[in-house]
């Protein structure tokens, strides 16, 4: 579920025209940019495995427009990168508030692609995202997710001891690399340059 808000804020029509004229001065473009960064922000979720990502997008779309006229003052460039600013805040927002399932994670721990045009496409993603990191951070990634359920608990233990590092600093260093693999694939999946990855 959408976290809830701090306090109730109706968009009126003037914010509207305000956020429409940031997005471009041409009403029609506008509505095209609008459209496109909302399509962009649901893949976003979806990656990330929010079952509510089209609730998401608009609840980030809603943040952006209630700060739309103060931001529009002296934001230079393509609006669209402060969308996803803020989509990734509210999923941060939304983790700590909804049990996470991660499709990265369930990518790594697949056998392969499957028929779900959707799943092949973060599967093709991830594969080309996994070939940009460097070799030790692949392989530690690839072997963080190898089990599951006890095995992989005492697996992740093996895994510290061989590396000569607490199952917490283990943690942190597979979350970091798993950061950067989920930016690359929404990346890829919005058809954007891949990222160098180190």
């Amino acid at each position: 579920m959408v976290a809830p808000m701090k306090k109730e804020w109706d968009i009126t029509e003037e914010a509207f025209n305000q956020f429409l004229s940031w997005l471009d001065p041409d009403r029609e473009q506008a509505g095209l940019k609008y459209e496109s960064i909302r399509r962009n922000l649901i893949v976003i979720f979806r990656c990330r495995g929010c079952a509510l990502a089209e609730d998401l997008a608009d609840e980030a779309i809603n943040r952006v427009i209630r700060r739309a006229e103060k931001v529009a003052e002296s934001y230079v460039g393509d609006p669209a990168p402060y969308f996803y600013t803020v989509a990734q805040n509210l999923y941060l927002e939304h983790l700590r508030t909804t049990p996470a399932f991660s499709p990265l994670a369930e990518a790594l721990q697949s056998s392969g692609p499957t028929s779900d045009p959707e799943e092949e496409e973060v599967y093709e993603c991830l594969e080309r995202c996994m070939q940009r990191l460097p070799a030790t951070a692949r392989e530690l990634v690839m072997e963080y997710y190898r089990e599951e359920g006890q095995a992989k608990i005492n697996y992740h233990r093996e895994l510290a001891r061989r590396l000569g590092i607490a199952v917490n600093a283990l943690r942190i260093r597979v979350y970091r690399i798993r950061i950067s693999l989920e930016n690359c694939i929404d990346r890829c999946l919005l058809g954007e340059t891949l990222p160098e990855m180190n």
